[in-house]
């Protein structure tokens, strides 16, 4: 039996004709969708209505009121709580390629493989459609779906209204934005800001995304983030810090769980810091996990942390530098020492602690 690759296994041209062949599309990404997931879904759904090919984009879980405005011209359905049927005859999963990240609508999707097209940025996953468009270079699902709506034939500034408001553009801009930390990670390269300095070109406008996506927290957000850095334990020398948020903390705060978005990067301030960890009770034995790490620095030969391979140790999976993980059947406590002895094991594999070194 072949081995299953995660890997590219058809052309744009191939996967455009389908789309356009299509009579009814459903666009779908991981659960909790971030802002990649959002722009992703947003940008193929308004290229794909711009060519008269009629779609409908499924959210899976909880939508924070700022991404939901980025995309409320798309009446987005919601899943679970409402089943697709036989409505659709191409389904497009973005920004994903996991089963772990499908739940909601694994039942529907599972055998409907041959009529799945996956497009993803990410390095791992599995074989949820026939065709896939996987780019573990990019960074981001929606720099990958780029070259798809060019061969579509539509302007990136379609749909925008004087602002730019809910154009491709702006949704391409959010996907690239969010997923580089602001074009701060390390995944941002020269394509990266090429792209953008397009998107720009077509109008997406930068500052108006800052403050939609950084600047509109409720007060909620801010309790949670001194709750999570009063739990902050620094270990291996301060190299790693490990955080946890309880059930108790989301009761007493009145916070829900899409308003922790970039809430592990606040520790990656200290400067030994090289990796951070949040973890987030969701409910009784379901752990959330965020990992985040800080690449090599240049002319200290010195390792960096894979938080791509430290999630794989418990079932997740994402970037090299940003990951996240679900752990069933596990308290807060005994999840928390489970992470805190993997990451002391990776940082003693890249050489950043002695071997000896103990939490």
């Amino acid at each position: 039996m072949t081995e299953f690759e995660y890997r590219t296994n058809t052309t744009i041209d191939a996967v455009v004709t389908r789309l356009r062949e299509a009579q009814n599309i459903l666009i779908t990404s991981h659960e909790k969708p971030d802002g990649d997931a959002i722009g992703s879904c947003a940008a193929m759904a308004r290229a794909l209505r711009a060519v008269g090919v009629s779609c409908d984009v499924w959210l899976l879980g909880a939508v924070s009121p700022s991404l939901e405005s980025l995309c409320a011209d798309l009446a987005p359905r919601r899943s679970p709580g409402e089943t697709p049927g036989d409505a659709y005859d191409l389904n497009l999963v973005l920004d994903t390629g996991a089963w772990g990240q499908l739940e909601p609508l694994a039942e529907y999707l599972r055998p409907r493989t041959e009529s799945v097209i996956n497009v993803d940025h990410h390095k791992r996953g599995d074989e949820v459609g026939s065709q896939r468009i996987v780019e573990g270079g990019a960074a981001s699902c929606t720099e990958v779906i780029v070259p798809i709506i060019d061969a579509l034939g539509v302007d990136l500034s379609h749909g925008g209204d004087a602002f730019g408001r809910n154009s491709i553009a702006e949704a391409i801009m959010l996907g690239l934005a969010t997923d580089t930390g602001w074009f701060r990670f390390n995944s941002c390269g020269s394509e990266s800001l090429r792209l953008a300095a397009r998107l720009l070109d077509a109008g997406a406008d930068k500052s108006s995304l800052i403050r939609i996506i950084e600047e509109s927290d409720r007060p909620q957000r801010v309790q949670m983030t001194a709750r999570a850095l009063t739990s902050a334990h620094f270990a291996n020398g301060d190299r790693s810090v490990v955080m946890c948020l309880s059930e108790q903390d989301f009761q007493e705060t009145g916070a829900r769980s899409d308003e922790l978005s970039g809430l592990v990067n606040a520790p990656m301030s200290v400067s030994t810091v090289e990796v951070s960890a949040l973890l987030t009770e969701v409910e009784a034995g379901l752990v959330k996990v965020s990992f985040r790490s800080k690449p090599a620095l240049a002319g200290t030969g010195n390792g960096f942390v894979d938080v791509n391979m430290l999630a794989g140790q418990f079932g997740g999976g994402g970037h090299v530098h940003a990951s996240g993980a679900r752990i069933k059947g596990s308290s807060l406590d005994d999840a928390r020492a489970a992470i805190e002895q993997a990451i002391t094991g990776a940082l003693q594999d890249v050489g950043l602690v002695d071997a000896g070194s103990t939490v």
